[in-house]
Order: structure tokens, then C-alpha cells, then sequence
């Protein structure tokens, strides 16, 4: 199969997945209005799915790298179809927490981005595997900047009933998009590594500190991603500046991960991974140090948004990259799940944390200076980092 058909259907696919899900925010105002739910009903009902997400994504990963990619994305195309039209059937809050919740959590783990990259990664040669990753990765901003409003628009002139029920139906789309990513586990190689099984890929990762520095860094980058898309808006209005704003800089994020991701990709290709994932947090410090001594104007907001976009989700490539020169191809989606349960942990703490400092001290300032602090500590954890290629590892007789 051609490498661009294989890579354009992945990103594709990452894209379709991405977007999709980013959408449960704008049915918020509409829903709980229609059926007089609280706010944090339905937020927590979104939170629980984030979390859910996090700690199945091993399980996937796992399948994923026993039978193949393509069938684990075509389940969780079917298990989001599930969800989302029992979200749209729900009349009850109880009903809705555990199809938007429990049910979607474990959709957008079988049809998510670790998944697509890890595939990706295990079907293309190495040399061809940062410019993948940075490509899903871009793609995945993509369908969030393009899904999104569309949605918007099936709202406004079809109601949130018939726009829940449309992205219900959208999310077969990945399922032929899925057919080319029918990787299977990697060739053996010479050695005794060859016969390596799940469970001894796992002891082998959890007893390698390179593991746990990628864990610390994901961590930091998913409490950066949920504070900023989470407060964010908040956070500008509380520098009383226009609401327009603060969305004009979540759109800005968006778009400029685009680029972010595309260039770490193309670097993660040429550079050394682990400088790569150091100068990234180290940058995301620096910007944020900037923007907390500045003014918050209307400009000085807008400015940080395009930088942080631009060092957004640019961590993927390379974390993907140094996992798989670690610990190879085979287990790839299963440790890389872990890594990213990681991210998914640091999300919410993220949203919850952020949320907790406005709370009590009346401001932001303070989640500033952790969110400052958690750059330079993932900076530092990143430079111990291994970035050779994996070693035979005997297995037991």
C-alpha cells in the first residue's frame, strides 16, 4: 500500500476522532436548558470521560498490539456511535454520565490518537515515522478547528437534538478510514527480545526510569493543555476583557498547533527526540513567564495563544519516537497508552486544580507559577532520557 494512502487515512482518521469529541462542549448550554441540569452535572459527566480515557487506553493499547489497529478504531467507531446517540436519548442525568462518561471514555480510547500514531508508527519505516506522527498529530488540531463549527452550525439550524444524532452518525466515517491501518506486530528480530511477551514489555518499561521521565513530562504537558483550554476564558475575563477573547484564543491555540505539530514531526526526524521534548517545555516556561510579567491586553493575549499553539501538542512526535527507539515496536501501543494515561491524570489535575486556586485565592496567579514551575521540572526531567535504539532483553526460559 502507498505511504501516502496509509499516512492520509491515519490522519484522517485522527482528525475525524478529534474533532468529533471536541464538540460536547458546545451541547452544554443547550442541553442542560432543555432538561434543567446543573452546569457541573454535565462537566463532571465530561471529566469522568477524560479520566475513563486515560486508564483504558493500556487495555486498548494492548489489544491494539495483539490483533491490529484497525479493528480496536473500528470498535470504538461503534462504541461512539453508542455513546453519543444514548447522550442525545438521555432525559436523565444519570443516563447521560454513563453514556457521555463511561461509555465514551472507553470509545475515545479504542478510536483515539495513541492508537492511529502507534500504528502508524509500527507500519512505517523509522526515518518516515517523526513526519507521520507530526502529521496525525496536526490532523487531529485540524478536524477540531474544522469539526467544530460545523456542529455549531448544525445547532443553530438544526437543534442540539439532530446535531447530537449527526455526530453520532459521523463517527462510522472512521471506519473505513480504519482499513489501512491493519498493522500487525512487528517482525522478529535477532535475539531472545523477539519472543518478548506483554507482560515482560511492561516490567521491562515500569523498571526503566526513562519510562517515568516521559510519564513526568506528559503529566505537565496534559496540566498545561486542560488549565489553558479549561480557564483560559476565564482568565481573560477576569483581566475584564472582552469574552470574544478569550475563544478568539482558543481558536488562535488551535490553529497554531497545527504548525507546532507538523514542525516537531519534521525535527523529531532530524534532531535528537529528547533535546527536542527539553527545549519544547523549557519554551512553553519561558512563554508563560512572559505572559504573567505582561500586561493582559486583547494583543498580549492573542500573542501567548499563537506561542503556546505553536509548542501545544508538539510533545507527541517525540514522545512517541523516544518510546518506540526504547522499547520497540511490538508492545508499542500498550506502553504508549500508559504514558498517555500520564497526560490524561495530568488533565485533569489541570482542570480541577485551576479551578480550585480561582476558588480560594480569587485569581489565577497562583496556578501561573505551578504551571511556570511544572515546565521547568519537565525540562529538567527530559535530559536523563535514553535516545538510542532498544536493546535485546533475554527472556526468561
Amino acid at each position: 500500500m502507498a505511504v501516502g494512502i496509509l499516512i492520509g487515512c491515519g490522519v484522517a482518521c485522527a482528525a475525524l476522532a478529534m474533532g468529533l469529541r471536541q464538540t460536547f462542549g458546545l451541547f452544554l448550554a443547550p442541553m442542560t436548558t432543555a432538561h434543567a441540569w446543573s452546569a457541573s452535572g454535565f462537566a463532571f459527566a465530561i471529566a469522568l470521560q477524560v479520566l475513563i480515557n486515560g486508564f483504558t487506553q493500556p487495555v486498548w493499547g494492548q489489544i491494539a498490539d495483539r490483533y491490529g489497529a484497525r479493528r480496536v478504531i473500528m470498535a470504538g467507531a461503534l462504541l461512539q456511535l453508542a455513546g453519543v446517540t444514548g447522550m442525545a436519548l438521555s432525559n436523565s442525568l444519570g443516563a447521560f454520565t454513563f453514556f457521555a462518561g463511561i461509555v465514551m471514555g472507553f470509545a475515545v480510547s479504542a478510536a483515539g490518537m495513541p492508537v492511529i500514531m502507534a500504528s502508524l508508527t509500527r507500519l512505517l519505516p523509522e526515518a518516515q515515522r517523526g513526519r507521520a506522527t507530526g502529521l496525525g498529530t496536526a490532523g487531529s488540531s485540524f478536524g477540531q478547528f474544522l469539526v467544530v463549527p460545523l456542529v455549531q452550525f448544525g445547532i443553530t439550524g438544526f437543534g442540539w437534538h439532530t446535531a447530537l444524532l449527526l455526530v453520532a452518525g459521523a463517527s462510522l466515517l472512521m471506519i473505513p478510514l480504519a482499513f489501512p491501518l491493519n498493522d500487525r506486530p512487528a517482525a522478529p528480530a535477532a535475539g531472545a527480545a523477539a519472543q518478548q511477551t506483554a507482560g515482560e514489555a511492561l516490567r521491562l518499561a515500569l523498571r526503566t526510569p526513562t519510562f517515568w521521565y516521559l510519564c513526568c513530562g506528559f503529566f505537565v504537558c496534559g496540566l498545561h493543555v486542560s488549565f489553558l483550554a479549561i480557564h483560559m476564558p476565564g482568565f481573560v475575563a477576569s483581566c475584564h476583557l472582552p469574552a470574544v477573547v478569550g475563544a478568539g484564543a482558543i481558536s488562535l491555540i488551535g490553529l497554531f498547533n497545527i504548525a507546532g505539530s507538523l514542525g516537531a514531526g519534521e525535527l523529531s526526524s532530524r534532531w535528537k527526540r529528547r533535546e527536542l521534548l527539553v527545549a519544547i517545555f523549557a519554551l512553553r516556561g519561558v512563554v508563560m513567564t512572559i505572559f504573567f510579567f505582561s500586561e493582559k491586553t486583547t494583543a498580549t493575549v492573542l500573542i501567548f495563544a499563537a506561542a503556546m499553539g505553536i509548542l501545544w501538542l508538539s510533545t507527541v512526535p517525540p514522545t512517541v519516537g523516544l518510546c518506540a527507539r526504547n522499547f520497540g515496536t511490538r508492545w508499542l501501543a500498550t506502553i504508549f497508552g500508559l504514558i498517555f494515561l500520564a497526560h490524561q491524570v495530568g488533565g485533569f489535575t489541570g482542570a480541577w486544580l485551576g479551578g480550585v486556586v480561582f476558588d480560594r485565592t480569587g485569581s489565577y496567579d497562583l496556578m501561573w507559577i505551578i504551571s511556570i514551575l511544572a515546565a521547568a521540572f519537565a525540562a529538567i526531567v527530559h535530559i536523563p532520557v535514553k535516545d538510542g535504539p532498544p536493546k535485546p532483553v533475554p527472556v526468561a526460559a
